[in-house]
């Protein structure tokens, strides 16, 4: 197992280029599943959890052209097994994903259930809820949804909650279905928008995205297209506390802060100097940071996927901060880790105590979760001496080229491939 060394106390320096956003990235590439005819990718991620859902779209039957860099071609006209299997949705739960485009063209779908999840339950209910109202018969047996429909029907559907899948996942199933579909108390995410510029161009009638209500106007077939994906959001927030943590001064190319609005202005909060440009954002951070409070919720607000990061930068702020997570319950799983590195925090239900100190010392810890990978990055390049992070698959599933990145910018890290298990030679 791959391990992390990171030698801590260099400041940032220079330019790297972000990402397109896994997250993004994910749902788009289910939404193959809607045409026989091809659908274009560009500015795709290379990660673990892109390689994991091609594998399981070609089991299905369809068609992965690799184009090259950062490019793809999907061919879904030959779509003849509508199964995803245990083996590949436990290591990814966006793979739920591709239930509702199969329903909505291939009649049936058997998709396993995602499981636990390390965070805190993300419950596929409002997806199933959904489907259901718009005709189809579904079943749980087995750990298996079983799904069949004929043409799905429009219908008004009022989520729970705001949940991105469930909005994204109903949104594939309701551009094939007949008459119109509305979505109420729909997640107004940037990559739910994203997905629906996708399917617009494949010939998706898509009103309202980006409000609480989309309305969609079923059509009888989708065709090809070509779509880039956007910036990754939460990597360019990641490098942004990078060097917010580490001291020194970084420009983020091929990214904005359009999407990013409340990080930019808590990392400036924290008195750091950012500068926007129209596809490119700076940062130079300051002496010393200042602590930030915050609260996750729903877009446009704080995201949870920036909690864990901005922890790490308020564990070598100064000051005291008091960070409330209301999206996931046990999001605070790298405050033990943090506190390894001789961060002071003090968990209250669902608050996090942040009181800053000024300097923390390099530790072996251990990676929980993806973004919580992040934050031990953040806060080893932040400690005196080196750090060595254990569990950096989860690094691998979101953050492509991490190591080569940050070397970029005059990190010092280096990655241990194929670690032996603790205890082992």
């Amino acid at each position: 197992m791959d391990k992390l060394a990171i030698q801590g106390g260099a400041a940032l320096s220079g330019e790297i280029a972000i990402s397109g956003a896994k997250n993004a990235a994910l749902p788009i590439l289910c939404a193959a599943l809607l045409t026989p005819e091809p659908l274009h990718l560009t500015n795709l991620p290379r990660l673990n959890d892109i390689a994991t859902l091609l594998r399981l779209l070609a089991r299905m039957g369809v068609t992965v052209h690799d184009d090259g860099a950062d490019a793809l071609t999907l061919d879904a006209r030959r779509l003849d097994h509508p199964v995803a299997p245990y083996e590949l949705v436990k290591t990814m739960r966006a793979s739920i994903l591709v239930l509702g485009p199969l329903l909505a063209r291939h009649g049936e779908a058997r998709v396993s259930l995602p499981g636990g999840c390390a965070i805190g339950a993300r419950p596929v209910d409002q997806h199933v809820k959904g489907l259901q109202a718009m005709g189809a018969d579904i079943r749980v047996e087995q750990g298996y949804i079983e799904a069949k429909a004929g043409r799905l029907k429009g219908a008004r559907i009022c989520t729970d909650m705001a949940t991105v899948t469930g909005t994204e996942n109903l949104m594939m199933a309701a551009v094939l279905a007949d008459g119109e579909t509305v979505i109420e108390n729909a997640a107004r995410e940037p990559e739910v928008v994203d997905l629906a510029k996708c399917l617009i161009r494949m010939g998706a009638r898509i009103s309202g995205v980006g409000t609480d209500v989309i309305a969609i106007q079923g059509v009888e077939r989708l065709g090809g297209a070509e779509h880039a994906i956007m910036p990754d959001r939460i990597e360019t927030g990641t490098y942004l506390c990078a060097a917010a943590a580490a001291g020194g001064s970084v420009r983020l190319t091929r990214t904005s802060a359009a999407c990013l609005d409340v990080v930019v202005d808590k990392l400036m909060d924290a008195g750091c100097d950012v500068e926007l440009e129209r596809n490119a954002i700076c940062l130079k951070a300051p002496a010393r940071l200042k602590s930030v409070s915050l609260r996750t919720a729903p877009y446009p607000a704080f995201p949870t996927d920036m909690q864990a990061q901005f922890m790490a930068i308020n564990s070598v702020a100064d000051g005291v901060a008091t960070i409330r997570e209301t999206i996931f319950e046990n999001r605070f799983m790298h405050a033990g880790e943090l506190a390894r590195l001789g961060a002071d925090i003090q968990i209250e239900g669902g608050n996090a105590i942040v009181r800053g100190v000024k300097q923390l010392q390099g530790a072996t810890v251990m990676a929980t979760d993806l973004r919580a990978s992040a934050s031990l990055v953040i806060a080893a390049l932040a400690a005196r001496g080196e750090t060595v992070i254990d569990r950096i698959y989860h690094l691998d599933r979101g953050y492509e080229r991490l190591e080569e990145k940050l070397s970029q910018l005059g990190a010092r890290v280096e990655r241990i491939r194929n670690a032996p298990p603790q205890g082992q030679g």
